[in-house]
Order: C-alpha cells, then structure tokens, then sequence
C-alpha cells in the first residue's frame, strides 16, 4: 500500500487508495472496477491473453477497459527499440522485447476472447520538444484500445 500526505490534495482525488499488487491478485480478492486501465503493461507480462482475462474480470459489467501498447511494426522496431533504448537512452537496454509487442488486431481478438468489445483504438505519440503526448490516427508504433465489458 502506498500512503501520501493528505494536506494540499484535491478533496475530490484525497481518497484514492494506492496499492502496489497485481491484477491477478485484485481478482483474488473479487474487486470490480468502473475503470480498468492498463497502460503500457502488457508488453511486459508471461501471457497477454490470461491477463486480459484478469482485466476483464476487474471491470464491472459495462465498465471500461483501457490498454495501451506498442504495436508489433517494423516502425516500432526503430522508435522503441532501437532509437528509445540505444541511441536516445531513454530506457534501459532490453526494456522491451519486440517479439512481445502486440498487433492492434491480435489485442483486439485477445480482448474479445476475455470478455471486452473493443469500442475504438488511436495512435499516439510523444514530442520530445514539447514533452506531451498526442492522440492520432496513426496506430503503426503506440496505440490505445477502449473497450466495454460484454454482457
């Protein structure tokens, strides 16, 4: 469990419980969520299949399940890999396997065989010039999935 400082908090956002665990072990406990939101994990995980499956069991019957990865591209080969982790060093060398990249349609089909209709997908992308991040239709390197909890 992490614990931070209630002075200074938005009371709105001043009951959020922080906890360091997993999505495995939150199923254990039969939580259920509105929002189940997976960003940049599943690329980093044994099996991408059963832990949508978790995802999907987190998510209260027509919650919302986000996931965000890197496509399985040629071009996300040279940004993530190549560019990101050796010539930029943003990352440590081997943070990412590009083997364990995802597809948007095999996200999507995993997605579905867990229980959530992929609703709509976007590209994004950071701008190092600015440091934000930009929602677009390009799905070629980042990409962000939104789906609902199927009946």
């Amino acid at each position: 469990m992490i614990y931070l400082p209630l002075q200074n908090l938005d009371p709105t956002t001043s009951t959020i419980e922080y906890c360091c665990t997993t999505a495995e072990k939150l199923v254990e406990e039969q939580r259920k969520f509105d929002a189940v939101i997976a960003l940049e994990v599943i690329e980093h995980v044994a099996d991408a299949a059963e832990f949508c499956k978790s995802l999907s069991a987190l998510t209260a019957h027509e919650g919302a399940t986000v996931v965000s990865t890197i496509n399985r591209s040629m071009r996300s080969y040279a940004t993530a890999i190549v560019a990101a982790e050796y010539l930029l060093q943003w990352l440590p060398k081997g943070t990412h396997q590009w083997s364990s990249f995802l597809t948007p349609e095999e996200l999507t089909k995993i997605l579905k065989c867990a229980g959530v209709d992929v609703k709509e997908m976007a590209g994004f992308v950071y701008n190092p010039l600015t440091g934000r991040w930009s929602l677009l239709d390009d799905i070629s390197v980042n990409f962000i999935a939104y789906g609902t909890k199927e009946k």
